[in-house]
């Protein structure tokens, strides 16, 4: 692989993926349906009907990257909209791929002053 840098966009695919599509059918629908560049720097996420399926489309400079995730138990959390896209940040993408719940805020500690409960 080329020395490029990790993707700073990534987008979900709503809906369901047939997961039998591979590197031609999957930049089809990034072009037709989320109206993207499959060739930009960008990663997208397809998720199958079960839910315990992710695929990856990425263009590393020299051509496209596919990669696939399979989860022993559990499914991966996905929007709940039918069509278009989500975009995430790589630190939510990384949740997603474990298996964390990457749509909950994040929790921030409120000092309280002194004396006051």
């Amino acid at each position: 692989m080329s020395p490029t840098p990790l993707p700073t966009r990534v987008f979900l695919a709503c809906g369901v993926t047939d997961m039998r599509k591979g590197f031609d059918g999957l930049a089809v629908l990034v072009q037709q349906v989320l109206s993207e560049n499959p060739h930009s720097a960008a990663l997208f996420a397809f998720r199958g009907k079960r839910g315990h399926l992710v695929k990856l489309l990425w263009f590393d400079g020299q051509g496209l990257c596919l990669f696939s995730k399979r989860l022993d138990r559990g499914r991966f959390v996905w929007p709940v909209t039918a069509t278009g896209s989500v975009t995430l940040t790589p630190a939510q993408l990384s949740m997603l791929l474990e298996g964390i719940d990457w749509r909950r805020p994040e929790r921030t500690f409120v000092p309280t002053p002194a004396g006051k409960k």
